[in-house]
């Protein structure tokens, strides 16, 4: 694969379908679907984006599956990209509770998925998305056949303390009312930071790319995570760590860590991956935390690794 240009900014395959749905309690989810031109494809892959991403920062990795021969479903969450936001100001990174990114994942796959994807089906989802994956997955295992799940967000960084503080302050400011308020980060546009160091890549060319797009596009961006956001991620953390879930959780599943992550927390993954007896764990070393958006050398090994695990067999 050739190394991306600066602001080479790769071209979204060909919609098969593309426009909005309503989640049961009134937001409308921006979706699209697409299709490559065998007859019978190898499956539908349904990619779940993380945190202040959407449909446009994927064109790449949608173009890449779908010439491997697979379809792709894609959507924005609630709250973000071009989907439904809870506030006129559209800059916090805003949820009240998980349950509603299962409402927007199970609206997709009831609306969108069953009706107008092919069969099979399976899930590639990165940080946030993959947290939502896991959160979901004991009510998809008659719909989901495998899934890939890029550097889940399964707890952040940093010290026992850190981590109990960062709990205490979102859950207190939620409790009081402040629910809005940024607990990191700030303004969408406090968060396009230069490439010097970023957390997110070492690949200059797609930082630029992503970078450009962000600005060509503020209406799809997001500041920071509010304390609400916060809290209900330490929640659905809590909720997937469970001893009943875990044991539901038997949909067969490939968890990819970036090595050099320092945005979610490795350690909370490999523990998670050693309790969960339906993943495998690989580790691309050296990586940073959006492994999609990487330098070659490391993208090309979680491309690898996802063909090979998806399809699999029929008997899982």
């Amino acid at each position: 694969m050739n190394q991306t240009s600066e602001l080479e900014r790769p071209e979204q395959p060909a919609a098969y379908a593309m426009g909005h749905v309503e989640t049961p309690d009134g937001f409308n989810l921006r979706y699209a679907v697409h299709r490559q031109s065998k007859a019978s494809p190898t499956g539908t892959i349904l990619l779940l984006h993380g945190r202040n991403e959407a449909i446009e920062k994927y064109a790449e990795t949608v173009g890449d599956l779908v010439k491997s021969g697979f379809d792709v479903a894609t959507f924005d969450w609630r709250g973000q990209g071009g989907s439904d936001r809870f506030y006129t100001n559209r800059d916090p990174g805003y949820v009240d509770d998980f349950a509603q990114y299962a409402s927007d994942l199970e609206t997709i796959f009831r609306e969108v998925v069953l009706p107008d994807c092919r069969p099979p089906y399976f899930i590639l989802a990165h940080s946030t998305g993959a947290l939502v994956a896991l959160y979901t997955a004991p009510a998809m295992v008659n719909r989901v056949r495998r899934m890939v799940l890029s550097a889940p967000l399964l707890d952040i960084p940093g010290s026992p303390l850190r981590r109990a503080l960062s709990r205490f302050a979102a859950r207190t400011l939620r409790f009081v009312g402040l629910g809005n308020v940024y607990v990191a980060g700030g303004p969408a546009r406090k968060m396009r930071k230069p490439f010097e160091g970023n957390r997110l890549t070492s690949d200059p060319a797609r930082y630029a790319r992503n970078l450009a797009a962000a600005d060509s596009e503020p209406h799809l961006t997001l500041g920071g995570p509010t304390a609400a956001w916060t809290a209900a991620m330490f929640e659905a953390v809590d909720h997937v760590k469970r001893s009943e879930h875990l044991a539901a959780t038997v949909i067969p599943t490939l968890i990819v860590m970036a090595g050099a992550d320092s945005v979610v927390s490795n350690a909370a993954i490999s523990a998670h991956v050693h309790r969960l007896r339906s993943a495998s764990l690989l580790t691309i070393d050296g990586a940073r935390h959006e492994i999609m958006q990487e330098a070659d050398f490391y993208r090309d090994q979680f491309l690898a690794a996802l063909n090979s695990f998806i399809p699999g067999t029929d008997d899982g």
